[in-house]
């Protein structure tokens, strides 16, 4: 195999990855698309040659996928695309290449089992560790194909990446012994029933499954601002909330229970109780309802808690002038209606770099550097647990990243939550892939939980989702629109929200396993060897 052979097959994993996260038809292609840098691998392994390079190929098809998917984040924070995208083709990398490495050293059943529970080990850590980035699991790739993934409810996110990687690696083996010259009918005839089996239990699901729960009327407002022009300088607070009533009494009903705005669609900072309802922002919406008082409000706002002398205090809290009293900032949803009580949800899955400072204990005096992409700098306050919004419903509130975490989701659903909304502003990726990938990750948590989702963004794409990850209505990109529909409201647990990302924590278990097994067999081995002697690989 010559170099030139061996760049195109590195670069093709890279494009093939990349492209169901730009195409939304593309999911399937998902299921070759590891197979090149895995011939690439085995090859060199074979022969013994340029394995110093492997680590190079790898870092090639995996920085190529990162770019083509996940490039327009530049416009919110080119640095911080810069560190995403070589990060995570950095972290890809080292897990490739232990797996590969247990494949060299053991064989490629052991090898390629390892480098399963690897990979999904390193997807379960980016949905829980402090610089969570799942973006790019693989599972996500299968968001727009809701006909090929409705097990998803018994086994999340995660079993789709498990699906995809054993497709990859039953038609590597396939090409590897047909190239060798080694019986390989068996081995289709695995990858097929792989490939068929799921696929034909998913559309049995598909096909049976009726909508679940008693109906409610939701509106859903798109008010189109700017974020990077209107939302904090050209239009004033007053004037994006009047857009907001504007719109959302274009289409209220007398059977409307429900209006959702998206995230920061209130977005001057203003303090939480007593006084919230006084502001001036939120005074419109509370007149709003005084004329429909069968409906709530819920929305996106930026808010702040304030703490007297004596409190507990978060590690969050920034002080007032003086430093007698503190207070926190929350990226909030709220719920206003005709009573004088308000419920409150903070969003508690931040955007590292941009929302927190990851690590602050060794990198707290990096937070005052943090983009600022709500009207406010420095790290957010969050929430301890998540907490549902009720009134006729019981509403998970999830806030723009928050909606990528199945499990995290799956919290909500077990406290009772029996509909998801989602606020989110989009508007800061621009016209780009990154805001439909987003709406499309939205499809896949609706299949997990069985939960119909109403989603609001500040432009493209808002929209309905039905239980079964189907598209009920969305708007266009860069239009001020809402919507109506009917939602249902859906009782029952799903396996995987019961048992949230089991797949995960398996992996995790048997990589320890397997790296401790390693650790043993090179001290074992060096044991053995006679002083000089060449140390074990």
């Amino acid at each position: 195999m010559n170099r030139k052979i061996r760049w195109s097959l590195a670069i093709s994993s890279g494009v093939l990855l990349g492209l169901p996260w730009i195409l939304s038809f593309a999911g399937p292609i998902v299921f070759i698309a590891l197979v090149p840098l895995i011939i690439l691998s085995d090859h060199l392994i074979e022969k013994q040659e340029n394995l110093g390079k492997l680590p190079g190929y790898y870092f090639l098809s995996f920085l190529i996928w990162n770019l083509i998917s996940t490039w327009w984040i530049v416009f919110a924070t080119p640095i911080g695309m810069i560190l995403v995208v070589f990060l995570n083709a950095l972290f890809m990398t080292l897990v490739w290449g232990l797996g590969f490495e247990v494949k060299r050293l053991f064989g490629q059943k052991t090898g390629f089992f390892a480098l399963t529970v690897f990979w999904l080990g390193f997807e379960y850590l980016q949905l829980n560790w402090e610089i969570q980035w799942p973006w790019l699991n693989l599972g996500n790739a299968l968001a727009n194909s809701v006909k090929m993934v409705q097990w998803s409810e018994y086994t999340g996110s995660l079993g789709g990446s498990l699906w995809i990687l054993s497709l990859n690696f039953l038609l590597a083996t396939v090409w590897q012994s047909y190239r060798h010259k080694k019986p390989w009918k068996v081995n289709v005839s695995v990858l097929l029933l792989v490939l068929i089996i799921p696929i034909t239990i998913s559309l049995i699901i598909y096909k049976n499954y009726s909508e679940k729960g008693k109906k409610i009327e939701v509106v859903v407002v798109q008010p189109n601002i700017d974020p990077y022009y209107e939302k904090f300088s050209a239009l004033s607070p007053e004037e994006q909330v009047a857009r907001i009533v504007h719109l959302a009494d274009s289409l209220i009903s007398p059977n409307t229970d429900y209006i959702l705005s998206p995230e920061t669609a209130l977005p001057s900072l203003m303090a939480e109780d007593p006084v919230i309802l006084k502001n001036e922002q939120v005074l419109p919406l509370k007149i709003f309802l005084d004329k429909h008082p069968h409906t709530s409000w819920i929305t996106g706002a930026m808010t702040k808690r304030i703490f007297q002398k004596g409190d507990s205090l978060p590690e969050t809290v920034r002080p007032f002038p003086g430093g007698e009293k503190f207070y926190d900032v929350y990226n909030a949803a709220i719920q206003i209606d005709t009573s004088l009580h308000v419920q409150y949800y903070h969003k508690s899955i931040l955007v590292s770099g941009v929302e927190k400072m990851p690590f602050e204990k060794y990198l707290g005096f990096m937070e005052n550097f943090i983009l600022d992409l709500g009207g406010t700098s420095g790290s957010l306050g969050t929430q301890r647990e998540p907490s549902n919004l009720t009134n006729k419903a019981v509403v998970a509130p999830l806030i723009c990243y928050e909606s990528v975490f199945g499990e995290y989701a799956g919290k909500f659903v077990k406290k009772g939550a029996n509909v998801l909304f989602i606020l989110t502003n989009d508007g800061w990726w621009k016209d780009t892939p990154g805001y439909k990938q987003h709406f499309a990750f939205a499809r896949l948590r609706a299949i997990e939980l069985r939960r119909s989702i109403a989603r609001s963004a500040n432009t493209g794409i808002s929209g309905f989702i039905n239980q079964r990850g189907d598209v009920v209505s969305k708007t266009s990109w860069w239009k001020a629109d809402a919507l109506n529909e009917e939602v249902s409201l859906n009782e029952k647990l799903t396996f995987y929200a019961v048992y949230g990302d089991y797949i995960g924590r398996t992996s995790i278990f048997c990589s320890a396993l397997i790296v401790l097994f390693l650790i043993a067999q090179k001290l074992k081995l060096a044991r053995k060897q006679p002083p000089g002697a060449q140390s074990y690989r």
